[in-house]
């Protein structure tokens, strides 16, 4: 096996046999510069940076000159993503080599091929944008994250390890184990490149609802709701051994084929650039063709086209909601009432369910509930109940509700269930299950099963919200 780079002075390519023992995919170079990279690297007093509030030491390590890697996760996109941004900020600084290195879990929360062809399509994208326009390789890696990805940066020699952030257990859980698996020479930082203003800057505490966070999220705006700066070019090429290919088309094919109960939806294409065009597109972009109704219209299930259809992007990284925010701010000037409404939902709304799942540990149970709520629910789950469904037979729309039926075959088939619809077919999923604990678990299993933006903070948060009243008042 050969590896292959350029020198900064000479520019000719060297060939160096790699010893047996150090033949991994994440083979790189450390000492040698490439010419393509950046003609005159910024002096690092000038490289963008990110606000030091958007990122946390997980880990302290001692090594300094081994490379950077990018572990993403929840934020799969090139632009406006602080966790790229400041990987490679810390590459350059560092003047070593930076690469993105993404996990495909074999298992992840039950996602399906509906949830797993668009991210890896999306991907694909991704990994073409990386290498194309700033040279930074892309590593799909398989397996569980705690030991791909120690792997992979014990095997670079890493000293650095960037990943995004995510509330959720399982993500808490694996980051926990990678700091403990990776060695002293390695530091992990952690960037909350998915919320407007950073979810540990924006509480300390799990909020009781809306309206305890939205003051500390509008105070810290003027700070965080900011333009992004360009990803600088890393300075140092990282060299990739000539046996990493991705083969997306199989990759794709084996999710597809394991994960066909649950099959593609037609109506939104995966990517940066289709996210973009939902959101900014000339022909029926949200904001320059259909924001003016949405804060008439988006209650309206008969009229679905007033939502912005942003939800599986942001679901999956490939569009910031930070990006979002700041091109709808521009218009409110003309639509004040419809871009309120929407940086509530896409702020407030979101950071809240954010700051639920990761300061309540029980945010997919009712211990996750508030006292009352636990009380009440408790108190009520003998009440007779004039029906009583089966999972199997809700999640076929078998009941007597048509307008419920209707909700669920529309999530089903479509992949996106009304919002103005969910808390309405979540209660009546309490109403006919015979208590409260089946009522949680089959709301989350079909939400997350089958709705495009299944496993996410918002979801759960909806979930809970519905059936165990969290963020709303408890009435004495």
């Amino acid at each position: 096996m050969y590896v292959y780079w350029f020198e900064t002075t000479h520019q000719n390519i060297k060939t160096v046999e790699i010893p047996s023992k150090r033949r991994t995919l994440a083979t790189y170079a450390t000492q040698e510069k490439s010419p393509i990279m950046a003609t005159t690297p910024s002096p690092p007093s000038m490289l963008p940076s990110v606000n030091s509030g958007r990122i946390r030491t997980l880990k302290e390590g001692s090594g300094k000159t081994g490379p950077v890697v990018y572990w993403m996760f929840r934020d799969q996109r090139l632009k406006d993503n602080w966790a790229l941004i400041h990987a490679v900020h810390q590459a350059n600084k560092a003047k070593v080599p930076v690469a993105v290195v993404f996990n495909l879990f074999d298992h992840f929360l039950g996602a399906k091929a509906r949830h797993l062809g668009f991210m890896l399509k999306g991907l694909r994208q991704l990994c073409h944008q990386l290498q194309h326009s700033l040279h930074i390789p892309f590593f799909l890696v398989r397996g569980e994250a705690e030991e791909t990805v120690s792997k992979f940066v014990r095997e670079c020699g890493a000293s650095l390890l960037v990943t995004d952030m995510s509330p959720l257990r399982e993500v808490k859980k694996c980051k926990a184990e990678i700091c403990e698996r990776v060695s002293d020479l390695v530091t992990v930082h952690e960037v909350d490149a998915h919320n407007v203003v950073p979810l540990w800057v924006a509480s300390e505490k799990l909020e009781y609802s809306a309206r305890t966070i939205r003051g500390k999220i509008n105070k810290k705006l003027s700070d965080y709701l900011v333009d992004f700066p360009d990803v600088e070019p890393p300075n140092t090429k990282w060299v990739i051994t000539e046996d990493h290919v991705i083969d997306w088309d199989d990759i794709i094919a084996q999710v597809l084929r394991s994960g066909s109960e649950v099959p593609e939806v037609d109506w939104c294409e995966p990517g940066e650039i289709a996210a973009m065009e939902v959101l900014m597109g000339s022909k029926n972009g949200f904001l320059t063709k259909r924001l003016r109704n949405y804060s008439t219209d988006r209650n309206n299930p008969c009229k679905p086209t007033a939502l912005s259809g942003l939800s599986p992007y942001l679901h999956f990284g490939q569009i910031s909601a930070q990006r979002c925010a700041l091109e709808a701010r521009k218009l409110r000037a003309s639509y004040p009432q419809a871009v309120d409404t929407f940086l509530e939902e896409l702020i407030v709304r979101r950071e809240l369910a954010d700051n639920f799942c990761y300061y309540q540990p029980h945010y997919d149970s009712i211990q996750g509930a508030w006292e009352w709520a636990r009380k009440t629910l408790l108190d009520h789950a003998s009440d007779k109940r004039q029906h009583v469904y089966t999972r199997e037979q809700l999640e076929k729309a078998k009941t007597a509700d048509p307008l419920w039926n209707a909700s669920q075959l529309e999530m089903v088939h479509y992949g996106k269930m009304h919002g103005f619809m969910r808390m309405y077919w979540a209660k009546k999923i309490l109403e006919w299950t015979r208590g409260p604990e089946e009522a949680l678990e089959i709301c989350i299993y079909l939400n997350d099963k089958y709705e495009m933006d299944g496993r996410d903070p918002s979801g759960y948060n909806g979930c809970m919200w519905s059936i165990c009243g969290v963020h709303d008042q408890g009435i004495v």
